[in-house]
């Protein structure tokens, strides 16, 4: 039991007045956190659920924090009495952590006054600190003199965060207890240590509350119990197991539970502060995302068992979970009636600590497949639920960078942004009460178990350096830029604009190699027997023996399969459709020696048949597969070496005069080939890389010379580039930005600056490579030698030839790749080899994205346009020949939705806001092949379900984009093949209508032949009359004569 006055008797009674009225809002929403699991997780693209653009309320509290031990060194000096984490660190007990301490650390006792710079530099408006309590009292206790020059300092320290109007709050207790009540009580063990923080928590209120509004009495608890007295990770090295984490645990309660109270009767009603107590969680998911009551129910016992366990008694009924006290039965120490009412509620609002601490140990608390997952937001919300409502400080937010990044941190830059906005949304969309966030930690310091091997400072500090400089990191100057803001305003270039594509305009579906089926649909094309029917009386068919037919030649509209596909294109709404040839089943052999006439008759078919439905065509010569055996190649031309040799080059040029010749009549729009530059990337050495991209330029360049210099039809030709935006991972630094620029001329430039040169160029230089990726690969020669890093060289004939080999730019966009420099060492490629450009990719976890993992990011898009029409002019159309997002979704696919939408949107601003001469967007692609990924409709398994975002790119069709006034535009109306309400009555009731056209055709047929009989009855009589005259005639003559 507590060691406080207050009467049973008077405890009972008010705890049956508390139960009987309904008082305790508390305790009633405790278990409520279940419900945060039965609730779906929000829809990525639903109103910002991935990453909103807003702003934090008024007022919110933006912070860092630092603790004493991790950060002020000075560890035996002013007479400074020793912690346990200094005994751990210079004894035997830490282990691995034997070299190294926190003698030092960031010299934040000494240097405190650059620690203030460092927070002015941020622009927090809070600053949360601890005390040191060996330093205050070497002894201990607090009822004896404390060290009057730390009092001092820590008063300065206060006086200057006022001055510079920052909120100071502070910690009672970061884990730094006197060694000596270790080594005199056993440490938190001994209950005796709830009276003495007691003693320590009145002597600061007395000694600081006047200047201090916010107090925290101690931090993560769960991890002094767990690590310092159970497994022995952190000070002070005890493995007594579970038994002993949980008495320590029940005394780190009483001790703040002690501190509050002396609080709220002494120190309150003239201070008019607020105390509470950090508490760290981790974030579990149910198995495999299956909300089921067992999964749900793990979950909440995993919560329970960290975060819980201290906030239970504190925010909760005054008790321990239900689930703790099943789990660990009498080991768990109890509390008694009286103890209860005194522990809760003992906190005036919830601060909260998340961080890798927690999220590594909940690792372990993870049971049947449940997933740990950094999502603060969802925590939130379940505090809210399980505890009702309250105030909510995040008292450390952050992460961990190793050592080696030093102060370009870019990866904890995208999860700071990642940890921020959550807590946004959670401000926003789910009502939580957070009203202040401090980013841990200001400075770079002794990080406990894991000594100076991570980093988690917003400013770094070399410790090999006696000054201990602080030097502001990339997450320094990101924080700063959210903190100036208030959050995440919008900016303009995310507002939506309203406009229309031109009429021309390309509204296009793109697909891969389109399937041949060789075969019509009606047997009288393949089968010359005769059939006799019925004639054994059961309805059967059978073959008149010695008969043989000539069988017809099929039409293309005979071929059921053409037809089908091409009816649902034209439910699109879409007016241009991508598709490419199979160059492998046109020529087996590579060469004209054997033409596959069948498989172009097919291609001639579906060309024919789409110029009958008004709809064009952009044939791809050759898409490659990335894939073995043969990369899209005819197999004799994949063993003579493929793309790096020569002859390659000729093969394919024999090939699209073939094409040109037999299908050019019903082509405008001719791509050579499509995405060389992702092709290349099945290369291993730089040298193959390299190799094969010459040949593919100039396979490209011959086609087209061949079709400008021999074909009549004025076709346009081009070649299709993957074209992924490429934005610095790093937005602060130069080197970043220069990574870039080049991963873009390493995948755009190194295409299309031979066909276009930048147009800053002059004509002679043009028809070569970047001159920029070519003296980065001579700098990497010189470096790294000259294996893999030379480019091969065009000659002057070559190079007049390369040069405007281009009808229009052709774009397959997807996504945005974060790219930064790959670590440039010698030991670093002899470990993992950089690719070519020297880049490396990142992915920001804040944006949304597919369950095959592409971002969507639509700004990407107009970003990719922008750049183009800058280095290579606007003279040229360009085309967006594929774009598209898998979506799981069998019909509601509502990421693609959001895709269309949004990706249209950046591409009309682009064209109207920017002035790039964009012609056609395209849909990758039409039909899903087998489960639901990219298609408008499902795989034929699948009864080719027309799914919902045809619907809604349908209605971007009709109405030419996003328009004022969301009419219909009427220039396409004869492209869009609008459906008449009496074509679809005929084509709904053919088949009545043929047989009601048989019926009167038969009817029509009986009734002139009834007419023609009636007209011939007459004519009959008379004729048989006249007759019988005649022959009456002949016989009297016959007789006459005789006589």
């Amino acid at each position: 039991m507590l060691n406080h006055p207050f009467p049973t008797l008077k405890c009972l009674l008010l705890s049956l007045l508390l139960l009987a009225c309904g008082c305790n809002k508390s305790a009633g929403s405790l278990g409520e956190g279940r419900k945060i699991w039965q609730q779906p997780k929000p829809e990525p693209v639903i109103q910002d659920q991935a990453f909103l653009r807003d702003t934090f309320p008024s007022g919110f509290l933006w912070g860092s924090g630092t603790s004493a031990f991790q950060t002020e060194g000075s560890w035996d000096q002013g007479g400074k009495g020793a912690s346990i984490w200094d005994h751990f660190t210079h004894s035997s007990i830490s282990g691995n952590l034997a070299t190294e301490t926190a003698n030092v650390a960031s010299d934040s006792y000494t240097c405190w006054e650059e620690d203030v710079e460092a927070l002015e530099y941020l622009g927090v408006r809070s600053y949360s600190f601890s005390l040191s309590w060996p330093r205050l009292f070497p002894d201990g206790n607090a009822r004896g003199r404390p060290n009057t020059a730390v009092v001092e300092h820590y008063s300065r320290l206060i006086e200057r965060l006022l001055e510079k109007k920052i909120e100071p709050i502070v910690t009672l207790h970061h884990w730094d207890l006197p060694q000596i009540l270790q080594e005199q009580y056993g440490g938190w063990k001994n209950d005796t240590l709830v009276g003495l923080f007691e003693d320590y928590a009145a002597f600061c209120f007395h000694t600081f509350g006047s200047r201090v509004r916010y107090w925290l009495t101690m931090h993560n608890p769960y991890l002094v119990a767990v690590q310092g007295y159970g497994t022995g990770v952190h000070a002070p090295g005890e493995t007594g197991g579970p038994a002993c984490s949980l008495i320590v645990a029940h005394n780190l309660i009483k001790a703040h539970a002690r501190a509050w109270h002396t609080y709220n009767s002494h120190f309150r009603p003239a201070q008019k502060g607020k105390v509470s107590i950090v508490l760290g969680s981790h974030w579990v998911e149910p198995q495999r995302g299956k909300a089921t009551t067992a999964n749900i129910e793990l979950c909440q016992q995993s919560t329970e068992a960290v975060l819980g366990w201290f906030a239970n008694p504190i925010f909760g009924d005054g008790d321990y979970p239900v689930s703790l006290k099943i789990k660990h039965g009498s080991l768990l120490p109890a509390f008694s009636l009286e103890d209860k009412l005194w522990v809760q509620k003992t906190a005036d609002f919830f601060a909260l600590s998340f961080g890798p601490n927690n999220l590594r140990l909940g690792r372990n608390l993870v049971h049947f497949g449940q997933s740990v997952t950094p999502d603060l937001r969802r925590l939130l919300g379940w505090i809210k639920l399980e505890y009702g409502d309250p105030k909510v400080l995040v008292a450390e937010g952050g992460w961990f960078s190793e050592a080696s990044v030093g102060r370009e941190d870019t990866v904890a830059i995208y999860l700071m942004k990642r940890f921020i906005n959550q807590v946004l949304q959670a401000i926003r969309f789910d009502g939580v009460q957070v009203f202040g966030y401090s980013a841990w930690s200001l400075v770079d310091g002794f990080e406990w178990n894991n000594g100076y091997t991570i980093r988690r400072g917003l400013f770094y500090i070399d410790f090999s350096q006696p000054n201990r400089t602080r030097t502001p990191k990339t997450t320094a100057q990101y924080y700063r830029h959210v903190i100036a803001n208030n959050g995440f305003p919008r900016d303009e270039t995310s507002s939506e604009i309203k406009g229309r594509f031109p009429c021309e305009f390309h509204w296009g579906i793109a697909d891969s190699t389109l399937q041949v089926h060789f075969y019509p649909f009606s047997p009288q094309f393949t089968d010359p027997h005769l059939y006799s029917w019925n004639v054994t009386g059961d309805g059967s068919l059978h073959p008149v023996p010695g008969v043989k037919l000539s069988t017809s030649r099929a039409q293309c509209t005979d071929y059921l399969a053409i037809r089908g596909h091409l009816r649902m294109f034209a439910s699109t709404g879409a007016s241009h459709y991508r598709f490419a040839l199979n160059w492998s089943l046109i020529l087996p052999q590579g060469d004209s020696s054997n033409v596959n006439t069948e498989a172009l008759r097919y291609y001639r078919c579906v060309l024919s048949e789409l110029k009958k439905l008004d709809l064009e065509a952009v044939v791809i010569l050759y898409y490659p597969t990335h894939r073995a055996p043969y990369l899209g190649l005819p197999g004799p031309l994949y063993a003579s070496g493929g793309w790096l040799n020569y002859s390659t080059v000729e093969a394919f040029q024999e090939y699209a005069a073939l094409c040109y010749r037999e299908l050019g009549f019903w082509v405008r729009y001719w791509i050579t080939i499509n995405e060389p530059n992702r092709l290349v990337d099945v290369y291993s050495s730089g040298t193959e890389k390299h190799q094969a991209t010459h040949n593919l330029l100039l396979a490209h360049v011959k086609a087209w010379r061949l079709h400008k210099r021999d074909s009549k039809q004025g076709a346009m030709v081009s070649l299709a580039l993957h074209a992924d935006w490429a934005e610095p991972a790093n937005p602060f630094l130069e080197s970043h930005t220069v990574a870039a620029q080049r991963f873009l001329l390493f995948e755009l430039g190194r295409f299309l600056d031979p066909l276009l040169g930048p147009r800053h160029e002059k004509k002679q230089s043009k028809g070569d490579y970047p001159q920029e990726m070519k003296a980065y690969l001579e700098e990497r020669a010189q470096v790294m030698g000259p294996h893999e890093y030379l480019l091969p060289s065009f000659t002057e004939t070559e190079r007049e030839e390369l040069r405007g080999a281009l009808s229009f730019i052709a774009l397959n966009h997807f996504t945005t790749r974060l790219v930064s420099p790959f670590p440039d060492t010698r030991s670093n490629f002899q470990q993992r080899k950089a690719p070519d450009h020297g880049c490396q990719i990142l992915s920001d976890p804040t944006w949304p994205s597919s369950s095959l993992g592409q971002a969507l990011v639509p700004m990407g898009l107009r970003k990719i346009l922008n750049w183009v029409t800058e280095r290579y002019g606007g003279a040229l159309p360009v085309l967006i020949t594929a774009s598209g997002v898998d979506d799981q979704a069998p019909v509601e696919d509502k990421l693609r939705q959001h895709y269309l939408r949004s990706y249209l949107q950046e591409a009309l601003k682009a064209r109207h806001l920017d002035g790039v001469n964009l012609q056609g967007f395209y849909v990758w692609k039409l039909q899903d092949r087998h489960a639901a990924q990219f298609g408008l409709f499902t795989s034929t398994h699948h009864q080719s379900k027309a799914k919902a975002s045809l619907a809604v790119y349908r209605e971007i069709i009709t109405h030419g984009g996003f328009p004022e006034d969301n009419t219909t535009q009427t220039c396409r109306l004869s492209g869009l093949q609008q459906p008449c309400s009496a074509c679809a009555w005929v084509f709904k009731n053919k088949a009545m209508l043929v047989f009601g056209s048989c019926l009167l055709i038969t009817a029509v047929m009986l009734a002139a032949l009834v007419i023609f009989l009636h007209y011939q009855k007459p004519k009959k009589r008379q004729r048989e009359g006249g007759e019988q005259e005649k022959k009456g005639e002949s016989t009297g003559v016959f007789m006459s004569t005789c006589c």
